[in-house]
């Protein structure tokens, strides 16, 4: 029987309409935005100059301090000029605007499409290599790998998990990088496991990809210690606590993190962007992203350059349907919605759903039942109706004593309330006053 977390879960629609839907190559656009805050940590410093000529893959901004991350150019062209954006967060953030002339990559890439499985690098060297080619978390998160890739003193890691679940309804740019790009995830896997000194790899995917399992399966064969296991079909199981239970049965201490007890989570498009840095000296400037929706003529997977406006992707995918209600950045659960649809995609966009009128609109809010449907929900074994009302009446200590910085963000609470309460913009919003009151108490 497939693998599940034991508490809580959702099982929405999955509408994985782009599953069969091969990657395409999307064409480079005119300008590109790229933001220097891609990624969890400082933001980059920027060390280009209006005018100045850039190649594809050339280090544009360099990370400041530990937790932060490079960001490569994604075009060739000419610095426009240096502004701030809104990005997909709907933050004010510093970006490089490039005008595009023709596509001169960095001669160092190798563009040989030949796979190269023989890993040469030091472990020492493989994190080296990921903190120069700017890898990220490409699940979302978007939490620099060269950090992840780091076991403190004191701390041992023993397996690498690789999530290949892909949970959230409508996407696919994982399921599909699974079944074109399989060797060289696989190949990814390795290097990370030589970065982490483990003998150990598991792969979780959920049982509604049984062709990208079969195939993964079938490569491991030839890869030392890597296996591939299949889950149960239940939302959020692609979050790392859930996933490290799920497959290793271990349980993540709450306010710990994975490594505290033996274990690092990694995303299969961050093994595959790992594989293109250490075997193709590849910075990461691009990625694999689901643009999709009901009413799209040409829902789609495409590879796309970062810093390409989200327009450019509907145009490719048929144009803005009109009963269009709402343009999602990310999955439906998870995702948050832009209102400009000018913003570029970055490191972290998965995917861009275009909602339909009829599925966009919030039910009409209503008391709250205690029907309890939002606690069986809770994969944390929070109290969702609880960490609303106290961040709705602003009570931020007795929140932080419920535990409301646990919370994932993951919207179960919300998506199961018959109510209609908006369970986790409120938590969302308590999370944030309770870890700035936490930041000041430390300071002090």
């Amino acid at each position: 029987m497939p693998k599940t977390f034991p508490i809580g879960g959702v099982h929405p629609p999955e509408n994985k309409i782009t599953a069969d839907t091969a990657i395409e190559l999307l064409p480079v656009p005119s300008s590109v935005v790229i933001p220097v805050s891609q990624h969890i940590g400082a933001p980059a410093a920027i060390i280009v100059n209006k005018g100045d000529y850039v190649k594809t893959g050339q280090k544009i901004a360099e990370s400041k301090g530990f937790v932060s991350s490079n960001i490569h150019s994604s075009v060739s062209g000419k610095v426009n000029k240096i502004d701030s954006i809104i990005d997909t967060s709907g933050y004010k953030q510093t970006a490089v605007f490039i005008d595009v002339e023709g596509d001169e990559w960095v001669e160092t890439i190798d563009r040989n499409s030949e796979i190269i499985t023989e890993v040469r690098l030091s472990g020492e060297e493989i994190i080296k290599k990921c903190l120069e080619s700017g890898i990220v978390g490409l699940g979302g998160a978007t939490f620099p790998s060269h950090v992840k890739l780091t076991v403190p003193a004191g701390k041992k890691c023993d397996v690498l998990i690789i999530n290949g679940v892909e949970c959230e309804p409508y996407l696919t740019s994982d399921h599909r990088l699974m079944l074109e790009k399989g060797e060289e995830i696989l190949t990814g896997v390795t290097i990370l496991m030589k970065a982490l000194k483990v003998g150990k790899a598991l792969i979780g995917i959920e049982n509604n990809k049984t062709d990208a399992i079969n195939h993964l399966t079938k490569l491991a064969t030839i890869f030392s210690g890597v296996t591939v296991h299949a889950l149960k079909v239940k939302y959020p199981q692609g979050a790392e606590k859930q996933l490290i239970k799920a497959l290793i049965n271990r349980e993540v201490p709450s306010g710990r993190l994975p490594l505290d007890v033996g274990t690092v989570v990694h995303n299969v498009g961050t093994a595959y962007a790992v594989y293109e840095a250490v075997q193709k000296n590849k910075p990461l400037f691009e990625r694999v992203v689901t643009i999709t929706g009901k009413s799209l003529s040409r829902p789609g997977n495409y590879l796309v350059r970062i810093g390409t406006p989200v327009s450019w992707l509907i145009e490719a995918a048929g144009g803005m349907p009109e009963d269009t209600g709402k343009i999602v950045s990310g999955g439906p659960l998870m995702g948050k919605a832009i209102n400009n649809a000018d913003v570029p995609v970055v490191k972290g966009t998965s995917g861009v759903i275009l909602l339909p009128k009829d599925e966009s609109e919030r039910m009409e809010i209503s008391r709250c039942i205690r029907c309890g449907k939002c606690i069986e929900a809770c994969a944390l074994n929070l109290e969702p109706y609880l960490l609303m009302t106290l961040s709705e009446k602003g009570l931020f200590e007795k929140a932080e004593h419920e535990r409301i910085t646990d919370c994932m963000e993951c919207g179960s609470c919300s998506y199961i309330c018959p109510a209609g309460r908006p369970l986790l913009d409120y938590i969302r919003l308590g999370k944030t006053a309770v870890m700035k009151m936490v930041r000041e108490r430390n300071m002090k």
